[in-house]
């Protein structure tokens, strides 16, 4: 008779097994990359980017599936959901660890149902002011708006966006009151900006570079830990002396959770190299973005100290989803 007490032993192994075979002949169909964002996103625009390269790299297919809707949820959702077989993964931004603190019906967890590839980019916020602001520094914006509470107004591209997050964590490290008004995206409140209805904005430097270059508004600090290599002239938030407001907007790749580590390693390794060529370094400085990589662990790391942030923000700010 067999001793059944083994069994769940054998069992395990066998997956293992199994496992190990399935990852050393990876891959060997269509792989689907997921954009949990619309067409023509920045996330959208950077996978087809990507999507290509990693083809070759993979020696199969990459297709781009865009899954809209929902500040991503759905695209999210559905990658959580999809085999851990290395044959979905998603190219998420950091709003990704801002929505489940919004969303509390959310049936997927940022920390516990994906796996960590790589970081590939970051891309810096830059803090503009009208030009007729009496604010030529953040120290002055800071003094300026602790004078006047609750009268400066900024707006960004909806609540939960990473212009929004960065404007209430600014609010929290300056000890100030700013008024936060939602658009539908950052060309709109841009706009309204120029238009004189709006005192200062959070925009990413793309967006607002023609403004600035011609002098229509006056960039204070870029909200990321470096300079960018757009505006290298601008500090950085912390070095003008309030680090505690730096928000760093990154997009990353992920796959579900429970995915081979043989098959995350392999997929780290190609698309850590491909994002070091030339082609795509300059194709993703069109966007606005930075070339940045990471390992998957470095990553996961990055990832649970945003859930953390952006969960202490949203409850001490008091801000409810859409």
């Amino acid at each position: 008779m067999p001793d059944h007490r083994l069994l769940p032993s054998l069992f395990a192994t066998l997956c293992i097994s199994i496992g190990a075979a399935h990852a050393q002949s990876y891959p060997n169909k269509v792989v689907r990359l997921i954009s949990p964002y619309t067409s023509g996103s920045t996330v959208d625009i950077m996978s087809r980017i990507i999507a290509p390269k990693l083809s070759t790299a993979l020696g199969q297919q990459v297709i781009v599936d865009n899954r809209g809707g929902a500040g991503g949820a759905i695209g999210m959702e559905a990658t959580a959901r999809a085999p851990k077989d290395g044959y979905t993964i998603m190219l998420a931004a950091s709003g990704f660890t801002v929505i489940p603190s919004l969303n509390q019906n959310l049936t997927w967890d940022p920390v516990k149902d994906f796996a960590p590839i790589t970081q590939v980019a970051n891309g810096p916020l830059v803090i503009v002011v009208t030009k007729d602001l009496p604010a030529k520094t953040l120290p002055e914006l800071i003094a300026l708006a602790k004078a006047q509470p609750s009268i400066l107004k900024y707006g960004h591209a909806g609540i939960g966006s990473s212009q929004h997050m960065a404007g209430e964590l600014f609010c929290l490290a300056a000890g100030v009151e700013l008024v936060s008004i939602p658009y539908k995206g950052g060309k709109e409140s841009l706009a309204d900006m120029l238009g004189g209805r709006l005192e200062m904005s959070f925009q990413g430097v793309p967006a607002v570079l023609p403004q600035i270059r011609s002098g229509a508004v006056r960039p204070l600090v870029v909200t990321s830990q470096k300079r960018s290599a757009t505006i290298p002239d601008v500090p950085t938030i912390g070095e003008a002396g309030l680090p505690a407001a730096t928000a760093n907007v990154w997009f990353g790749l992920l796959a579900p959770s429970g995915t081979p580590d043989q098959i995350v390693r392999r997929l780290n390794s190609d698309i850590v190299s491909l994002m070091k060529t030339p082609d795509v370094v300059e194709s993703f400085e069109k966007t606005g973005a930075e070339v940045a990589t990471s390992t998957s662990d470095e990553f996961a790391r990055m990832i649970r100290s945003d859930v953390a942030t952006w969960a202490k923000v949203i409850k001490q700010r008091g801000i409810k989803g859409e």
